[in-house]
């Protein structure tokens, strides 16, 4: 099997290095090239972690360098900054998987509201393929670029798309209340961050602002094909990584607990990192440094709740990443996953 070389452009962050750890168990991928504008080092010095495992220097982006050095470069970087890169790099022909929010919205005025800032690449958010694989994966077998999805949309989607699909839950009525680790607000240090702030609390924020909305809503209504009314309520907990979704569903008359499990195992049958719990909840320690996403779904006072599980730095980020990259290549979904 031939060796696919990597990229990592944006080297510095919480969700490059995951991806490096992960990507150093991978059967098939060698990392030889990392780029950042912040840091010209070893890695190891930057993340110690890493010392005696990859010493690789931390270089300026130079799309000639990468383009000579790799096969595919993933974007590390924030929104803005990563739809900078993205044209010379598929330019001179890498395949190219983002994490960064600037490809995820397909309507650039939307992508504008929410983030502030005029999206200057349109030829390629056209072109950008959704990478959720559990629902998108014929398409991104065949694609170039890839829009890695966020977490919180992730895990909404996941736990949602199925029972939209079977019909068995109104559109109009869906609630997402959903908690994640810190690791989720990035590396950059704030004070709304700092530890004695974050420390034995749990609270909500970004009601009715979190730019996770309008990318939640949009892939529900591109699987199910029908408009989606939803609110959606963010919290943080004070633990490093993980994220649990509570969602609650309104059932259509008729409809029963044992058609939501059928509808959950006709969308996961054969996808490896969805695992329906039937005996327990899902908890984030069960998907914790995993690229699973855990989910239960029972049915009380005429609404479905569905949990769903997982780790926001893994299948939340890097390893839904490196998944999409195994697909883009023509490699077996789960390497240097399992």
């Amino acid at each position: 099997m031939k060796q696919i070389r990597v990229a990592i452009i944006g080297a510095t962050g919480y969700t490059s290095l995951e991806t490096i750890r992960w990507l150093l168990k991978h059967p098939v991928a060698k990392i030889t090239y990392l780029a950042s504008r912040q840091q010209e080092q070893p890695i190891h010095e930057l993340f110690p972690e890493l010392l005696g495992r990859i010493d690789l220097p931390i270089a300026p982006f130079d799309a000639h360098a990468i383009q000579q050095a790799a096969d595919v470069a993933f974007l590390c970087l924030p929104h803005v900054a990563a739809m900078q890169h993205v044209p010379p790099l598929l330019d001179a022909g890498l395949k190219v998987v983002d994490l960064s929010a600037d490809y995820r919205l397909k309507d650039a005025t939307v992508y504008e509201k929410w983030y502030k800032h005029a999206h200057s690449d349109a030829k390629n958010l056209a072109a950008a393929v959704y990478g959720l694989p559990e629902f998108f994966s014929a398409e991104i077998k065949s694609a170039s670029f890839v829009s890695n999805p966020g977490c919180y949309p992730t895990a909404a989607a996941l736990g949602i798309a199925p029972l939209l699909q079977a019909g068995l839950v109104e559109p109009a009525d869906i609630i997402i209340n959903a908690a994640s680790g810190i690791s989720g607000a990035g590396r950059t240090p704030s004070q709304l961050h700092h530890f004695p702030e974050r420390n034995e609390t749990f609270e909500s924020y970004g009601i009715a602002s979190h730019r996770h909305a309008p990318e939640i809503q949009q892939t529900l209504e591109t699987i199910s094909g029908h408009a989606v009314h939803m609110l959606f309520v963010p919290h943080l907990i004070p633990m490093d990584r993980g994220i649990l979704e509570t969602i609650y569903l309104k059932a259509k008359p008729g409809a029963k607990l044992e058609n939501a499990l059928a509808a959950y195992d006709r969308a996961y049958r054969g996808k490896p990192f969805v695992r329906m719990r039937l005996n327990n909840l899902p908890s984030t320690k069960y998907v914790a440094n995993t690229n699973f996403a855990d989910i239960s779904v029972k049915l009380y006072n005429g609404r479905f709740v569905v949990l769903c599980a997982l780790d926001n730095m893994v299948k939340g980020a890097a390893g839904q990443a490196i998944e999409n990259m195994n697909l883009m290549f023509g490699i077996d979904e789960t390497a240097g996953l399992l």
